[in-house]
Order: C-alpha cells, then structure tokens, then sequence
C-alpha cells in the first residue's frame, strides 16, 4: 500500500495544505491532550516532512510539549496538523482528506488515556502511552 498525495484546505478556506507523502494508515490517539483539542480521540494520518502550506498567515500555532506543536487555522479553528520538532513531522487529521477513501485503520495509541465510554470495534495495533515514549523518543 504506498502512501499517496493530496491537497486539503481548513473549513474557511484560508489555509490549504499539499500532503506529497500520506501513509494510507489510520492511527487514532487517545491521548488528553488530543480529547482536550478535539473533543475525543484524534484520528489522523502520518505526512513525513513534505508538506506545503499557503495561508500560512493564518495558521496559529500552539506549544503543546517540547517536542511538537498543534497547528490550527486562525479564522475557522480547523485543527491542521499536530507537528513533531525533531525530526519534523507532520501528524494531519484524516478528515482533512476525506475525497481520499483507500485508508486502513492500523493503531492506537495511549490506550491507557482512552476513556471508558467509547471503543473501536477494528482489530488494531494498541500501545499505552509508556509504549509510545519508548518507541518514538529519541
């Protein structure tokens, strides 16, 4: 399954985005922050480094750690990307894409911070929040 391209744009059209690199696979992070930024878990897909942004202008950008931001647009509040630091990487909701259907939902992360009134039927890949750490940190 190779990873495909595609241009998306926040509800008010302010911001687009061009993807050149997107993993066809689903991760769903359970994780407070993202409940905290979404209102539930945040379903997203990984977009590597390349990526062009037009309207950067209005896209605001918050800190939530030392090692990645949250980008949104400033106008309509459409939540862009979640960004790691070093190295860049651009984590972009699924959603962003919807004209794009061939995706498969593949994992779960911090399924320990995953509140007890919802669950996924897909069988995925799951891994806590220790786990992510471990994984992913440098």
């Amino acid at each position: 399954m190779d990873n495909i391209a595609s241009k998306s744009s926040c509800l008010c059209g302010s911001v687009t985005i061009f993807a050149q690199n997107i993993s066809r696979k689903v991760e769903v992070c359970h994780c407070t922050m993202c409940q905290k930024w979404g209102g539930g878990p945040a379903f997203s897909v990984d977009c590597g480094n390349s990526i062009e942004i037009d309207g950067i202008e209005n896209v605001g950008v918050y800190d939530s750690s030392d090692w990645a931001e949250r980008g949104f647009c400033i106008k309509c509040g459409t939540h862009l990307y979640y960004k790691l630091k070093e190295p860049i990487q651009y984590i972009i909701p699924v959603g962003l894409f919807s004209e794009l259907s061939d995706f498969t939902f593949d994992k779960q992360i911090f399924i320990d911070e995953k509140p007890d009134y919802y669950c996924f039927a897909n069988k995925t890949k799951l891994m806590t929040g220790a786990e992510v750490y471990a994984e992913y940190s440098s």
